[in-house]
């Protein structure tokens, strides 16, 4: 069973020691050029979840307080396939229409760009932000040259929900 505490130590931690930290394979930006203010702001949550697809349902209505909701999961209760088809089908039935997006991480599902593995590690996480802010937040750092390093085939999967910011 997972320790709310615990779980959020962990998350920031990763946040903090990954997330926010300036990689060359990535250009030398980090993964989320966002992640270090939401971290110092406490613009971020950590909640345990239960079961992707309801627990997304229900922030679809609820909404988000935050940047980013960060629901967490025992990562042996759903295979990365049972994982990423609640995810999928919470943002097209709920999230979408709401102005939300969810996106998955999942130990099990590794996601590579330029060699860097971007998982969490440990737990399968749905974070959850506006649709609306990170596509904006998204062409800022295209024009900036964020993703000029980045894999093609990574950036249409990351953009499948998404407009793509680069063009």
């Amino acid at each position: 069973m997972l320790d709310l505490e615990q779980v959020h130590r962990d998350v920031e931690h990763w946040m903090a020691t990954f997330v926010e930290v300036p990689h060359p394979e990535l250009g030398g930006w980090p993964p989320c050029p966002y992640a270090r203010k939401a971290r110092l702001d406490r613009d971020f949550e950590v909640r345990l979840g239960v079961n992707p697809y309801f627990d997304l349902k229900v922030v679809s209505q609820t909404g988000i307080a935050k940047s980013v909701v960060i629901f967490v999961y025992e990562s042996t209760v759903y295979t990365a396939k049972q994982f990423a088809v609640q995810i999928a089908a919470a943002n097209t039935e709920f999230l979408l229409p709401q102005d939300l997006l969810a996106l998955e991480d999942h130990p099990d599902l590794p996601e590579l760009v330029n060699g860097i593995s971007m998982n969490q590690g440990s737990y399968a996480l749905a974070l959850v932000q506006s649709l609306s802010d990170l596509n904006a937040k998204a062409k800022t750092m295209a024009q900036k040259g964020f993703y000029d390093t980045w894999p093609e085939d990574y950036l249409h999967e990351l953009f499948a929900h998404r407009q793509d910011p680069r063009s």
